[in-house]
């Protein structure tokens, strides 16, 4: 999350690699509200291991932690489900010394790998060959394939979830919530347009928006497939798969070999996500970014931070040294591959930027407070973001979907005005910020008092309500109805 202005480093707080930093920041309040559930638990106990004391974590967390022995927990047992053309390898036992002793290095690439060597998922590359392409990832993960869109669902009036991840008290110890599985990729009525501006920016920036690095080979692989299974599965009236090699894309009525082009080039031409790859250094066990498609960044892009260990490319967040890098490392190291998580991050925009890189013109916006500014031309801007382990490489994949929404669309929601308002005024100044918010706020906040005075005087809210994180969270009172209306169905 680079920021090479320095102002514009407030924005950070919108970009997807904060789900990690934000999640770690949370996890004592998830753990007692239960909102991961066992996840939690796998991820060892609170206290640090007994090499790093917690007094000297608290002042600041300075000496290193060894993660070169610590593996995520194994999906073998998951592989001996799948019809396999050798049984008696998939049935093996191996010991975490085993896989620790022969684990394939990060670097390289899995396809020239010696077949005795192991992901740290405990996959040995002859397994992964016998598994073949589009192995069931359902049964490999451990989380279950979306249920299938309806035949009401009309790509061109389709509309994403409406998000509204407001919070009060708001401070940085964001959401976070299991994943809804039929919503891990989202599609809507912008679909052609996405795509076609993604290729556009690819076609423009190159590696500055898309880039692998050697040995990165296997997760890209992999990432592709899960998501090909995935949307074939949700929208299987637009999308499917022939020979495991043709993927038919009925939206824009192409056929696509995905062998004759690199999966995350194949994921560019017919997803609107972008996709983060973390992998673990096979010898100091810490996660570094090593390959992305990221077209939606707003003061960074892939050429900056690619390569990076996790707490160089949270270099410039507030604190994280001190307060959230231990936590980190430590949730990554035994992130299980069937608890993915979600969150959403917000921001309000001037008009719809989706990618801006340091130096971009569209950063002047944020530099004052136009007199010129109409409300109408004021847009929510939620990131809305996943996190989850690959069930054979192992690797941790962050994807996120910019969603715009006219600032006006709070006029008829119950309660978000007064909520909204709330943060803006009353929000901890340096987060505030840090979010960059400024720039419209002579014209939201005007117009968010006057909708939620309204509200009031209709009886659609009750008058003085102490505002506070809503009970529908990320969403509101009466989304739904008004979701389906807007859709015509």
């Amino acid at each position: 999350m680079a920021n090479l202005q320095s102002w514009s480093s407030q924005w950070l707080i919108v970009l997807a690699l904060t789900t990690a930093v934000l999640a770690f920041y949370s996890f004592d309040k998830l753990k007692k509200e239960g909102i991961l559930g066992r996840a939690r638990r796998a991820s060892t106990a609170k206290t640090p291991p007994r090499s790093v004391s917690p007094e000297k974590l608290a002042l600041g967390g300075l000496l290193p932690t060894s993660y070169s022995d610590v593996l995520p927990p194994s999906r073998r047992e998951a592989m001996r489900s799948l019809a396999s053309k050798k049984p008696a390898t998939s049935s093996k036992e191996v010991s975490e010394k085993d896989i620790l002793r022969n684990i394939l290095p990060m670097t390289e690439n899995y396809e020239t790998a010696k077949g005795s060597l192991y992901t740290s998922m405990g996959f040995s590359m002859d397994e992964i060959k016998e598994m073949g392409d589009f192995p069931d990832f359902a049964t490999l993960s451990g989380v279950p394939l979306p249920n299938a869109h309806g035949d009401n669902f009309d790509i061109d009036k389709a509309l994403p979830r409406p998000y509204r991840p407001f919070r009060w008290a708001y401070h940085q110890t964001m959401s976070l919530k299991k994943l809804e599985t039929d919503w891990w990729i989202e599609l809507e009525n912008k679909y052609k347009k996405r795509i076609a501006q993604r290729k556009d920016l690819y076609a423009k920036h190159g590696k500055e928006v898309l880039d692998w690095l050697p040995g990165s080979e296997i997760a890209c692989k992999e990432l592709m497939e899960m998501v090909i299974q995935y949307i074939c599965a949700r929208y299987p009236r637009l999308f499917s798969l022939k020979d495991d090699r043709i993927l038919v894309n009925g939206i824009l009525g192409t056929e696509q070999d995905i062998r004759a082009k690199h999966p995350l080039e194949v994921l560019m031409d017919n997803v609107p996500e972008d996709f983060a790859i973390t992998m673990r250094d096979d010898k100091t066990g810490y996660y570094s970014f090593r390959a992305g498609v990221i077209c939606s960044s707003l003061g960074w892009n892939v050429s900056t931070k690619i390569g990076l260990q996790l707490h160089e490319v949270h270099a410039p967040i507030p604190d994280y040294k001190e307060k959230m890098k231990f936590s980190m490392d430590r949730f990554f190291s035994k992130m299980p591959a069937d608890k993915p998580i979600q969150r959403g991050s917000w921001g309000l925009e001037v008009d719809c930027p989706l990618y801006m890189p340091p130096g971009d013109p569209h950063e002047l916006h944020r530099l004052s407070q136009s007199p010129d500014l109409s409300i109408d031309d004021c847009y929510l801007r939620v990131d809305w973001q996943t996190l989850r382990r690959l069930p054979i490489s192992g690797s941790i994949v962050f994807n996120f979907k910019a969603v715009f929404t006219p600032v006006t669309e709070f006029r008829d929601e119950p309660k978000v005005p007064a909520l909204v308002a709330k943060v803006l005024r009353e929000g901890k100044k340096n987060l505030m910020e840090y979010k960059s918010t400024w720039h419209v706020e002579h014209v939201v906040l005007p117009a968010l008092d006057k909708w939620n005075k309204e509200q009031e005087d209709s009886g659609m809210i009750e008058k003085n309500w102490e505002v506070s994180t809503l009970d529908e969270d990320p969403l509101f009172k009466g989304w739904e109805d008004k979701w389906h209306r807007q859709q015509g169905f």
